[in-house]
């Protein structure tokens, strides 16, 4: 199986809610998304990309280890879906 699969039509809202939660959490530690990026050891461009709603990055697990560590939650927090 290929690493750049494509992301399933089904998995979009997943992805949605991702960038939703790490910018809720991101905020709520009084973080820019440069200040988090650093943290995460990513660019700054590529979590812009995470968070915004309209797009779909493909994050690995170890970048979201990071950005879960950076933001001191933990990753189920990151990918939990709300109502």
């Amino acid at each position: 199986m290929s690493g750049n699969r494509p992301i399933a039509f089904e998995n979009r809202d997943r992805y949605a809610a991702l960038g939703l939660n790490i910018a809720y959490y991101r905020k709520r530690e009084g973080l820019t998304q440069i200040q988090l990026a650093e943290k995460a050891d990513i660019s700054r461009g590529y979590m812009s990309e995470i968070e915004a709603p309209n797009m779909i990055a493909n994050v690995s697990l170890e970048v979201l280890f990071c950005i879960a560590k950076a933001l001191r939650v933990e990753p189920e927090k990151l990918l939990a879906l709300r109502d």
